[in-house]
C-alpha cells in the first residue's frame, strides 16, 4: 500500500511539472532586443603584421683576408664615419708591400742598364755610317749596326713596362695594407658584431659581414605585410597606430610612406610590403620587433553611428504575426516582384517593373514572403559591391508618371523625370556609386534597352577616377613623376543605402539610411533620419524559441533545481 502511494504521488508530481512547463511555453510572448543610434568614433582600418628596421642599415666587411688583430666597437657601441673599429693583423700585406719594392728597384736598375745600351749601339751606329760613307765597310755592317738600335730601344721599353707593373704591384700592396684597418662607413650604432679577436676572415669569394650599422635609430620602419585584399585601400600619408610585444599597454603611431609593387607569395597567400615610417625618440622600438599594425583607411570623429546588429536585423513574416502586425507593403512588392522573376524569367523582380506580356505572376500581393536582406546590412553592401544593381532595382520601372508598362503595371505617382521618387533614384545612385565604371556602363545600357531613363547616371561617382585616366597617368609619368604611388589619388567616399527597423507602439517600423564608413561594429549614418539615442530593433526572439531555449531540447524533467536553465545554461547541465 506504501509502495501504490508513493508511486501516485511520483505520477502527480510529472504531470504537474510536464503540464506547468507547457503552459509556460505557450505563455511566453515575443521577446524584441533594441541597440541605441548613438555618437562616436568610427575607424575604418586595415590589420597587418610587420617588424621594425632601421631606415638605413650599412653591413661592414673586410676586402682582405687575415686574423682580427683589434676590436674597437662592440654591440650598441656608438660610432662616427672614419672611426677605426677593427684592425687585421697587417705582418703579412707589410712583406708583399716589401718584395714589390724590392721588384721595383730590380726593374728600375734594368732600364738605366738598357739605355746605357742604347746610348753605345747608337754609337756604334753613327760610326759605321761614318765609314761606310767612305767605304771602309761592307753594307751588311750598317745594316747590323741599325738593327741593334732598334733591339736596344725595343729592350728599354720593354724594361719600362716593368717597372711600371712593379709600381702597381707595390700600390696594390699598399691598399690591402691599409684595408687591414676597418673604419666606420656612416655615424650609427653597432647593432650586430659577428667576429672576436684572433678569429680568421676569408675574403676569397666574398666579403665577410663583420659589423652591422644602424644609422640614426630615432627614425624607424615598419615592414608590414599587407593582404593583396586590401591592400587596393592603402595610399601614403595614411595614419597607422601599432603595438609591440615588449610594451603591451603602449601604442605607437607612423605613416604610410611607400607601398611596394613586389608580391611576396607564402604558401599561395600574396601580399605586399607596405613600408611605414615611425618616430623613435626615445629609442624604445628596436631592431627586429613584431608590429601589429592597423592602418587606418578612414575616421569619423563624433559621428552619428548605428549599430551594425541593427543593420543587420531581416524581420520574417512570423515574426509580424507574432507582433499581430501586418507584412508592410515594402516587403509583399518585393516578395511579388521575386514570385514574377521566378514565373516568368525575365529579372523583373522591383515594384512596378514590366512583366513579359500574357504570363502569370505566382505571387500574390497580399502573400507572406521571406523580405530581402536590409541592403545596409554589411552583407547586403558587400554583395552590391560585388555584383552590382540589376535593371530591376529601379522602383517604378523607370517609366514617367502616369504611363503603363507592359502587363499592366504601371509607375508610381509621384515619380520624377526618371520614372521614380526622389528617396528611391537616391538610393539607387548611392548603389551605383558602388559599382566600376565597366559595370555602371553595362548597367545604364541594360536600361536604355527596356526604356528607362536615369539621369545622371552617367555622371562619374564622387572621388572615382574617369575613364580617361590611364592617358592622363602615362602623361604624368611623361611630366616626370618619380614614383607610381603619387599617380593614385585619395579613396572614394563610402556611401550606401540600408534600413532599420524602429519598435513603436508594440509595431515594427522601417527606417531607410544613408550610411558611409564601418568599422564593424558600428555604421555610419550619413543623413539626420535618426537622433542619439534612438532605439533600433537589433532581433526578436519569438515565444517558441524563448520556450525551447529555457528547456535547452530536453523534458523539463532533466532541468536542474537551481533555474529553468541549470548551471550549464541551455542545453541542460555541463
Amino acid at each position: 500500500m506504501k509502495k501504490l502511494i508513493i508511486t501516485l504521488f511520483v505520477v502527480a508530481a510529472i504531470a504537474g511539472s510536464v503540464g506547468a512547463y507547457y503552459m509556460r511555453r505557450g505563455s511566453v510572448g515575443p521577446q524584441v532586443s533594441t541597440a541605441a543610434v548613438s555618437r562616436g568614433d568610427i575607424v575604418d582600418s586595415v590589420g597587418a603584421t610587420g617588424t621594425l628596421q632601421a631606415v638605413t642599415s650599412v653591413q661592414v666587411g673586410s676586402q682582405v683576408s687575415g686574423i682580427i688583430a683589434e676590436l674597437n666597437a662592440d654591440f650598441n657601441s656608438i660610432v662616427h664615419k672614419g672611426q677605426v673599429i677593427a684592425r687585421l693583423d697587417p705582418s703579412l700585406f707589410q712583406t708583399q708591400i716589401e718584395q714589390a719594392q724590392a721588384n721595383l728597384l730590380r726593374a728600375q736598375a734594368d732600364v738605366e742598364r738598357l739605355k746605357v745600351a742604347v746610348d753605345d749601339a747608337k754609337t756604334k751606329l753613327r760610326r759605321t755610317e761614318e765609314l761606310a760613307a767612305r767605304k771602309l765597310v761592307a753594307p751588311q755592317d750598317l745594316e747590323t749596326a741599325q738593327v741593334n738600335v732598334r733591339a736596344a730601344d725595343a729592350q728599354l721599353k720593354s724594361s719600362q713596362a716593368q717597372v711600371t707593373q712593379a709600381q702597381a704591384s707595390l700600390n696594390q700592396n699598399q691598399v690591402n695594407l691599409e684595408h687591414t684597418v676597418i673604419a666606420a662607413p656612416i655615424d650609427g650604432i653597432v647593432v650586430s658584431r659577428n667576429v672576436d679577436i684572433g678569429q680568421t676572415v676569408a675574403a676569397s669569394f666574398q666579403s665577410p659581414t663583420l659589423f652591422i650599422i644602424a644609422a640614426d635609430l630615432t627614425k624607424m620602419q615598419v615592414n608590414a605585410s599587407v593582404d593583396e585584399a586590401d591592400v587596393g585601400r592603402i595610399r601614403p600619408g595614411q595614419h597607422v597606430r601599432f603595438r609591440v610585444d615588449a610594451y603591451p599597454t603602449d601604442e605607437f603611431t607612423g605613416t604610410v610612406s611607400q607601398v611596394r609593387l613586389q608580391p611576396i607569395v607564402v604558401q599561395n597567400v600574396v601580399t605586399y610590403g607596405t613600408v611605414i615610417d615611425v618616430p623613435n625618440p626615445d629609442l624604445r622600438l628596436k631592431p627586429g620587433m613584431t608590429a601589429n599594425v592597423t592602418i587606418e583607411i578612414a575616421r569619423r570623429t563624433d559621428a552619428l553611428r548605428v549599430p551594425n546588429s541593427a543593420l543587420r536585423f531581416r524581420p520574417t513574416p512570423d515574426i509580424f504575426a507574432a507582433l499581430g502586425q501586418a507584412v508592410p507593403p515594402e516587403l509583399q512588392r518585393g516578395a511579388a516582384g521575386r514570385g514574377r522573376t521566378a514565373e516568368a524569367g525575365t529579372g523583373a523582380g522591383a515594384p512596378g517593373a514590366p512583366a513579359v506580356p500574357g504570363t502569370a505572376s505566382t505571387a500574390s500581393s497580399s502573400t507572406a514572403a521571406p523580405p530581402q536582406q536590409p541592403s545596409g546590412s554589411p552583407r547586403a553592401v558587400g554583395n552590391a559591391s560585388r555584383r552590382g544593381p540589376s535593371p530591376q532595382d529601379a522602383p517604378g520601372g523607370g517609366r514617367p508618371s502616369g504611363t503603363v508598362a507592359p502587363g499592366g503595371l504601371s509607375a508610381p505617382a509621384g515619380a520624377d523625370q526618371g520614372g521614380m521618387d526622389p528617396e528611391r533614384r537616391q538610393r539607387m545612385m548611392a548603389r551605383l556609386q558602388q559599382m566600376s565604371p565597366e559595370e555602371r556602363q553595362q548597367f545604364i545600357e541594360r536600361l536604355k534597352q527596356r526604356g528607362i531613363s536615369v539621369p545622371g547616371a552617367d555622371a562619374t561617382a564622387p572621388g572615382e577616377r574617369p575613364a580617361a585616366k590611364p592617358p592622363q597617368k602615362a602623361a604624368a609619368i611623361e611630366k616626370g613623376a618619380q614614383t607610381i604611388d603619387s599617380l593614385f589619388g585619395p579613396l572614394p567616399p563610402v556611401v550606401s543605402s540600408g534600413r532599420a527597423w524602429m519598435y513603436v507602439n508594440k509595431e515594427l517600423k522601417m527606417v531607410r539610411l544613408r550610411l558611409g564608413i564601418s568599422d564593424g561594429t558600428y555604421t555610419e549614418l550619413l543623413d539626420g533620419s535618426l537622433q542619439p539615442g534612438t532605439e533600433l530593433v537589433s532581433s526578436v526572439i519569438l515565444g517558441s524559441e524563448q520556450a525551447s531555449s529555457l528547456g535547452g531540447g530536453r523534458s523539463p524533467l532533466m532541468q536542474q533545481r537551481g533555474g529553468p536553465m541549470g548551471r550549464g545554461g541551455p542545453g541542460g547541465p555541463r
